[in-house]
């Protein structure tokens, strides 16, 4: 998996931005998905390179998930990451799910909840045979030998949370953030890193992308979608933006 290259030339450093609709209400995450094309306009990308999040699979309802999505690549390029749990995907089976992830054009998964060893003991290969990357999580409380060992397993980004606490907008990151942000960056890791929790404005954006390879925004983008409906998603950007 690899973000499609820039199509313009104000590329900030090759920057991506995810924008996770999870939480949204189906009906606004499907309009929101066919708002983010890079052929419509600039207004969802940060260096070219794009990535949206799809909504997370519900308990027992993969069945209607894939209905849902069964079309989704007949309006939508960008790349496509369900974000889910690992029980679901159990009950589905494994390999039927990615080959059904497959099928219809999903590019990865986010398994909080799937344990490392078990991935790679168990499932990396059926992942890879379905051309899917798994997008493991790391913390500040996450040990350099456990990051080392996702990195080595990864082919796509490392997802890099911000913070031990939950999701949520904040102002500005702190200096424990800016230290842990450095940290990892000081150990040469081969996949991008991509941070998330408390994106929410053009502060902790320039601060994310300073020290990652780009940056995640869930709950920000969710209360603007929710409030101001998808036409809008261009003066969000440009607020992360600073246009």
């Amino acid at each position: 998996f690899r973000f499609p290259q820039p199509t313009h030339t104000d590329a900030d450093n090759g920057n991506a931005t995810l924008f996770d609709i999870h939480r949204a209400p189906y009906s606004t995450a499907w309009d929101a998905l066919r708002h983010i094309q890079p052929d419509s306009s600039e207004k969802l990308t940060v260096g070219g390179k794009w990535g949206s999040l799809l909504p997370s699979i519900p308990e027992g309802e993969n069945y209607l998930l894939f209905e849902q999505i069964s079309d989704v690549r007949d309006t939508v390029s960008v790349p496509l990451i369900i974000m889910g749990y690992l029980n679901p995907m159990m009950q589905y089976g494994i390999e039927a799910f990615c080959k059904k992830c497959q099928e219809v054009g999903i590019d990865g998964l986010i398994i909080p909840d799937m344990p490392v060893d078990v991935y790679h003991e168990q499932f990396q290969e059926i992942f890879e045979k379905h051309g899917l990357i798994n997008v493991f999580l790391i913390t500040p409380q996450t040990s350099e030998e456990r990051i080392r060992f996702i990195d080595s397993i990864s082919n796509g980004f490392i997802y890099m949370v911000s913070s031990a606490g939950t999701t949520g907008a904040k102002n500005s990151f702190g200096n424990s953030q800016e230290t842990y942000f450095d940290r990892i960056g000081d150990m040469q890791l081969k996949n991008p890193r991509i941070v998330g929790f408390g994106i929410s404005n053009h502060e902790t954006f320039a601060q994310a992308t300073n020290k990652a390879k780009g940056a995640i925004i869930g709950s920000a983008f969710i209360k603007h979608l929710t409030k101001n409906g998808t036409e809008s998603i261009e003066d969000f950007v440009n607020m992360v933006l600073d246009k």
